[in-house]
């Protein structure tokens, strides 16, 4: 693999991780390699593709989490479940769009699979908002770089 295909592929695993539950941003090594004059339209296509698919791994997990909820070492309390599968409802499907945002959007990537979102409306979503923001943060930071 050469080396110019490794970096594609390490925004496309960042990516990947930071929409997982751990803690990690994209958007910084998004920058980077736009300075580096990386083609902005494939790293906007590993970072979505990336980003999406972690998400996708979260609705993976919730819908499977469930099969657990009533073990005692279940980390989640039956209360606690209903009340985030209350605020899912509440707003909506549409709230998907917002799955990028920091602090709530890998959660309710989480919720839509315990609440068995369909897959496929889910990957819309989550792709369209995604994508978006990402189309964002590389026109941004092209208009700095100029």
């Amino acid at each position: 693999m050469s080396a110019v295909s490794m970096v594609y592929l390490s925004l496309f695993i960042t990516a990947f991780v930071a929409a997982t539950l751990f803690p990690l941003s994209s958007e910084a090594l998004l920058a980077t390699l736009l300075y580096q004059d990386y083609s902005p339209v494939l790293l906007w296509l590993a970072a979505t593709s990336g980003n999406t698919l972690g998400s996708c791994l979260n609705w993976y997990l919730g819908k499977q989490c469930l099969h657990w909820q009533d073990k005692k070492w279940f980390p989640v309390k039956p209360a606690q479940l209903e009340r985030a599968q209350h605020h899912f409802q509440r707003y909506g499907l549409f709230s998907l769009l917002f799955a990028w945002l920091p602090l709530i959007g890998d959660p309710l990537t989480l919720i839509a699979g315990v609440m068995r979102v369909s897959f496929w409306k889910f990957l819309l979503l989550v792709a369209l908002g995604k994508s978006l923001r990402y189309a964002l943060v590389i026109y941004i930071t092209l208009q700095a770089l100029n």
